[in-house]
């Protein structure tokens, strides 16, 4: 018999922090201004039709200025971009002061040196305990080669420095 074992949340994100993860910001433009958050549940989702997920907290204020919009920019981040990741995680303050940025096909900013970018249309939203799930249907697409990306283990921003390739020919 499997014995239950301490779910309190912050055991549960102890636990899961074992689990790296890429960082984004998701970007928007709204009409008040762009608008954006940090981001680490991130993830692909199907490829016909090509989808994206993504999960913000219930008690995210920018999450609803993205959904009513209904397009946004998932910016990935590269590992030297650190200082974004912690500035779009605040609550209040300018999120944009100071970071350049240019419009992406939708007209969302792309944020200048990220890693890739990933322009999207609302196409689902599900409930997800304290994280609604969002699914998106991707419209525009680009990456860069020249960068590693900024990664989210254990509490921590990481990179894959020094790169070290363990098995050949896996796509």
């Amino acid at each position: 018999m499997t014995e239950l074992s301490d779910l309190s949340p912050r055991r549960i994100r102890n636990v899961l922090g074992h689990f790296a993860t890429g960082l984004t910001v998701i970007t928007a433009a709204t009409e008040n201004g762009p608008a954006g958050f940090t981001c680490q549940s991130f993830a692909s989702l199907s490829l016909e039709p090509a989808l994206v997920t993504f999960s913000p907290a219930r008690t995210s204020s920018t999450w609803p200025l993205l959904r009513q919009v209904g397009r946004f920019t998932v910016n990935i981040l590269p590992a030297d971009h650190q200082h974004l990741a912690a500035q779009f995680a605040r609550s209040g303050a300018d999120k944009f002061a100071g970071v350049d940025h240019t419009p992406s096909p939708l007209g969302n900013p792309v944020l200048d040196g990220a890693l890739a970018w990933v322009d999207c249309e609302l196409h689902q939203e599900y409930d997800g305990g304290d994280h609604t799930i969002v699914v998106a249907a991707v419209r525009a697409l680009s990456a860069r080669s020249d960068v590693d990306p900024l990664l989210f283990f254990k509490g921590d921003y990481v990179s894959v420095q020094p790169r070290v390739k363990i098995l050949e020919g896996v796509a």
